[in-house]
């Protein structure tokens, strides 16, 4: 006796199964990828440049990182209001100064729950380079960037900016966005390239100030200095989107059992097949064609030679007769 429910599941149910195994294997992947709670990245100044010394002819870089913090990586409050640096050759070896600021505050937080935000303030901030130690490449009251990437949430970016700058002694007024040149005979030339932000579905970033530096200070044995800095930076992404597996059972067409082929019928419980259809739509048994004869055939068949033998007697009775 055959049961379908402990049959062998048919090639088209190993296929389905595997069909969705291989939907979920991406998500889980995503997942991997991405903090629960996403990132965050604060840094109150970035420095990309290149230090000309006087008696060498090697560029020197000095690319340093100033209050940065970041998140889920240690994440927190980094509020250092002197910042410096040092660089072989430049002021003697010793630490000269980069920032300065009654303000100098860089949050980076990630959350499960709330998301990931990273936020930037300076308040009165002064910005030198090295081989300028009496005048600030750039003075600034207040600025501030900010981006924020909230769970379920479309990222934001903020900048704050004041209206004026004073760059190496000159008071510049500043436009909303876009860039501002600023040429100081003697000196040399920044270029202010201000409010940069940008968002998209799954990240933000902001920059309040950058500024690209092409100066001369012949001083401190230092012959040039080229490159760009970041004042007030800040950059999210959103946490990893999360798809647990399970769900519905995916419905077999037709209402079948799984492991059953769609348009086939299980046999009887007794075992016993079906007759096979004749053209004319009656059942037969498993006997060979038929003469067309039916049950009455013999009876016909013995009375017809009784009536043949009493015409031959008849016949033969006559003739004796008229011979006598």
């Amino acid at each position: 006796m055959s049961n379908s429910a402990f049959r062998r599941p048919t090639a088209a149910a190993v296929a389905t199964a595997a069909a969705l195994l291989g939907a979920l294997a991406p998500a889980a992947v995503a997942a991997d990828d991405t903090p629960d709670g996403g990132t965050a990245n604060a840094a109150v100044l970035r420095t990309g440049l290149n230090v000309a010394l006087l008696n060498r002819t090697l560029e020197l870089p000095l690319s340093v990182a100033l209050n940065e913090v970041a998140a889920p990586d240690g994440g927190g409050t980094a509020d250092e209001t002197l910042l410096t640096a040092t660089l072989d050759g430049v002021a003697g070896g010793d630490p000269f100064e980069l920032l300065r600021a009654e303000v100098a505050s860089a949050t980076a937080t990630s959350d499960p729950r709330d998301g990931a935000s990273a936020e930037v303030s300076l308040v009165n901030a002064r910005v030198h380079l090295p081989g300028l130690p009496g005048a600030a490449l750039v003075e600034a009251d207040v600025v501030g960037a900010s981006a924020v990437c909230a769970t379920g949430e479309a990222p934001t970016a903020d900048v704050t900016m004041p209206a004026a700058l004073t760059v190496l002694g000159q008071r510049v007024e500043l436009s909303a966005t876009g860039s501002t040149v600023v040429d100081v005979p003697g000196v040399g030339e920044v270029t202010l390239d201000l409010s940069r932000t940008e968002t998209t579905e799954a990240d933000a970033s902001a920059a309040a100030l950058r500024l690209a530096v092409d100066v001369n200070p012949l001083n401190l044995n230092v012959a040039e200095v080229t490159g760009e800095l970041t004042l007030a930076e800040a950059a999210c992404t959103s946490p990893a989107a999360t798809e647990e597996p399970g769900g519905e059972e995916p419905e077999q067409p037709g209402g079948e059992e799984p492991g059953e082929e769609p348009g086939t019928e299980a046999p009887p419980a007794d075992g016993e097949g079906t007759r096979p259809q004749t053209g004319g739509g009656e059942e037969t048994g498993p006997d060979l064609a038929e003469t067309g004869g039916g049950s009455g055939t013999p009876l016909m068949v013995g009375g017809a030679a009784a009536l043949l033998a009493a015409g031959a007697a008849t016949v033969w009775v006559t003739r004796r007769r008229r011979s006598a």
